[in-house]
């Protein structure tokens, strides 16, 4: 009995702290393409994503990239800048909302 109690115990503990590691909150940045990564170009991301690249997150805050998990997510918006709302969890992002954002010139 004693077993099974610290058993439950134990996976209550690693429960906790596997929904404990995603970071949630929202993020401004560009969606580009796996191969072009930061070195961000509107039309490149574009093209690699009709080629069938994977499409990648990267933040205006400090350039970096952030694989995503649910790609359709962002399907049609590869070279927008955008916000994103979601969660960040092992260095990938996930989306669960996107806006478009206007370029300050």
């Amino acid at each position: 009995m004693k077993r099974v109690l610290i058993l439950m115990a134990l996976v209550g503990l690693m429960t906790t702290l596997a929904l404990a590691g995603a970071e949630k909150g929202s993020w401004t940045g560009k969606i580009s393409d796996a191969k072009c990564g930061a070195k961000f170009d509107a039309d490149c991301a574009k093209k690699c994503a009709d080629a069938g690249q994977p499409m990648v997150f990267v933040s205006d805050k400090d350039g970096s990239v952030l694989p995503i998990a649910n790609q359709d997510s962002v399907k049609g918006h590869a070279g927008h800048h955008v916000k994103v709302e979601g969660s960040v969890d092992n260095n990938t992002l996930t989306v669960s909302s996107l806006s478009m954002v206007e370029d300050k010139k």
